[in-house]
């Protein structure tokens, strides 16, 4: 459980490198047992400008970055986690830990303490966990109180000696770098009260306490009476507590409205101490049915210092906030292409962010358009072969909008762009792009004068709530149901 180097890089696009290394740190007795335990598929920590490039390339953070490569864009490539390996020198570095953050890349290299050949499961290698909790540790120290660039620049240089403190020797002691800074001691063994070990250190400050629901609806409609429309909604809610004291409790209640639709599959955090048992057993395979347990859902837990996911869900929401129709019909060298959104008369219609993206990748550039457009604004990206239907902040009172309209493209470049049929026929689709702030779809939310806190102090509490698409997809109704693609519905 040991790293063998920290980075943190700021993301500047538009200049040469398109980012910079602001902080590193290098383990020698660390890289030292890789090289022993790692054997013959060792691979060593390259210098930072080599590293850079690699990482930028692998996130696709360059400016010139429009090639398609198999290794990395590849449908069997899709990168659920924060784990990367980086082609370095001919060999491929693995594992490194690296997220992007506010324009700042944070990236770690943790120690696996075994041979790399066959790759090992990422469950098996603790030093992944510990990279994270390392990494959201500096991000919480960078971010907190940060107003410009000088106060930044005060807290690189302070990370050096922070970390000598809370990760000698790449071994993490303390992912509250805030508060060594604030030469708060770490907990004394001879305690009565046992910290637990997701709380590695004590908070000294206002106490505040801060609860984020975020729920991402996925759909797929066909337009089809044989073929069924599928669509899911996932939801993660996370907390900050800064609260002190050793072992703080906090109880956080999810309530929803009376036509709300009730939370399955819930996971919590292992800080949660004790749950009811209608929510554990709470499933989507059993199906709905009256009796199902619809809240409240409350969690006692010992929250950790840093920012956390205290659970997830699912729910089965009686029908999609857009239901959409998308046809393509083909006339000699040109697209005929006729689109209609509804939004649903439940869903609050106010959105931070609504677009229609219309992507014809395989066809070549956009030479001629006309069309017809009942409400907001069409964007056309000739070179890329793509149309944003810009929908805006609210739909009209009829809550249903239509496009129309007639494509013409020119000669296609096949050495720019992958060969696989995609947007083409029965998988042409429509992608919609959408964002509600202070609303759920199943209703859900948190109410802060519900929150039981049991820690020194009255905390300021801040609730907040978002729905966000993710993969909602129209497909063209006009062909062949295309294939549902795995990534596309998990």
């Amino acid at each position: 459980m040991a790293q063998r180097a920290v980075w943190v890089i700021r993301h500047e696009p538009g200049t040469p490198p398109c980012g910079s290394v602001r902080f590193s740190r290098r383990y020698p007795t660390v890289e030292k047992r890789a090289s022993i335990l790692n054997r013959a598929s060792y691979v060593p920590i390259p210098e930072d400008g080599p590293f850079l490039r690699a990482l930028l390339f692998e996130l696709r953070l360059l400016d010139d970055d429009e090639t398609f490569m198999q290794s990395r864009d590849s449908c069997s490539h899709v990168n659920k986690t924060s784990v990367y390996g980086l082609p370095v020198g001919g060999e491929e570095l693995w594992p490194v830990v690296a997220f992007l953050q506010n324009n700042m890349i944070y990236a770690c290299v943790p120690l696996v303490e075994q041979a790399l050949c066959p790759r090992p499961p990422l469950i098996s290698i603790s030093g992944i966990s510990q990279g994270l909790e390392l990494l959201f540790g500096i991000q919480d120290f960078l971010s907190s109180g940060q107003k410009n660039d000088t106060d930044l620049n005060t807290k690189l240089s302070q990370l050096p000696d922070l970390l000598l403190q809370t990760c000698p020797f790449g071994t993490l002691l303390d992912a509250n770098l805030q508060n060594v800074l604030d030469n708060v001691s770490l907990t004394s063994v001879t305690q009565p009260q046992k910290q637990p070990a997701w709380r590695a250190g004590t908070y000294k400050g206002k106490p505040q306490v801060s609860i984020s629901i975020t729920e991402k609806i996925k759909s797929m409609q066909y337009g089809k009476q044989d073929i069924a429309d599928t669509w899911q909604v996932v939801g993660v809610v996370t907390c900050k507590c800064d609260l002190e004291g050793v072992m703080p409790n906090v109880t956080v209640s999810l309530n929803l409205p009376t036509n709300g639709s009730p939370l399955q599959d819930i996971l919590a955090h292992p800080c949660v101490t004790s749950l009811d048992s209608a929510i554990l057993t709470s499933s989507s395979v059993d199906g709905m049915d009256d009796s199902a347990f619809s809240g409240p859902y409350k969690f006692p837990f010992i929250p950790p210092l840093e920012s956390f996911n205290l659970c997830y869900y699912t729910s089965q929401v009686p029908v999609p906030p857009i239901l959409g129709f998308y046809q393509i019909k083909e006339e000699d060298t040109h697209l005929k292409i006729t689109v209609n959104l509804k939004l649903h008369e439940s869903v609050k219609n106010s959105f931070e962010l609504c677009e229609a993206h219309i992507p014809f990748y395989n066809r070549g550039p956009i030479t001629h358009l006309e069309y017809k457009v009942s409400f907001g604004q069409l964007e056309v990206f000739r070179e890329k072969g793509l149309l944003v239907w810009i929908i805006g902040q609210k739909f009209p009172k009829s809550m249903e909008i239509n496009l129309s309209g007639t494509v013409t493209f020119g000669g296609r470049s096949s050495e720019k762009q992958p060969l696989d049929p995609i947007c083409i026929g029965g998988t042409a689709y429509l992608k919609l792009h959408f964002r509600i702030l202070d609303y759920t779809l199943t209703g859900c939310y948190a109410d802060q004068h519900s929150v039981q806190v049991f820690a020194s102090g009255k905390p300021k509490i801040s609730t907040h709530r978002k729905l966000i698409s993710s993969d909602y997809y129209i497909w063209n109704s006009k062909a062949p149901a295309p294939v549902t693609y795995g990534s596309l519905l998990l």
